[in-house]
């Protein structure tokens, strides 16, 4: 099955495979700057699974590490890639035309999370990332 998804103006649209891992909701403070939003959710696939079918992304250096993704028309954020993770991409969960078909695993950066986000969806919590541990 394919997973199809794109920007808010449609000019960026994209597929990948279903092949998804490390969904998340991430709290840090860098999503919540780059999305304007209090979290957001992602989904990882490889790379190689990942094809932009029209337009174009542009890209912008949010970290020493990171470079993120986005439609250069209205401005939607979708692309994560860290330089630690070369083969993999992460995109934004809620950029896929059926955001149902994917759901998130856990919860990370929790540390940072606003103290009036109460998510209440049991869900794994770690405050840092799933790598560094310490879930509850």
């Amino acid at each position: 099955m394919v997973l199809s998804g794109g920007c808010c103006c449609g000019a960026v649209r994209y597929e990948t495979t279903e092949r998804v891992f490390h969904a998340t909701i991430c709290h840090c403070p860098t999503c919540r700057k780059a999305s304007g939003a209090p979290c957001v959710a992602w989904f990882s696939v490889v790379l190689s699974d990942f094809d932009i079918i029209s337009g174009s992304l542009a890209h912008y250096q949010s970290s020493l590490h990171v470079t993120r993704g986005f439609c250069a028309e209205c401005g939607t954020q979708l692309t994560y890639q860290h330089d630690d993770f070369p083969n993999d991409i992460d995109i934004t969960l809620c950029s896929l035309d059926d955001p149902e078909t994917t759901r998130p695993d856990d919860h990370t950066f929790v540390q940072y999370r606003l103290s009036w986000m109460v998510p209440g969806d049991g869900l794994p919590e770690f405050p840092r990332s799933r790598a560094e541990g310490a879930g509850t």
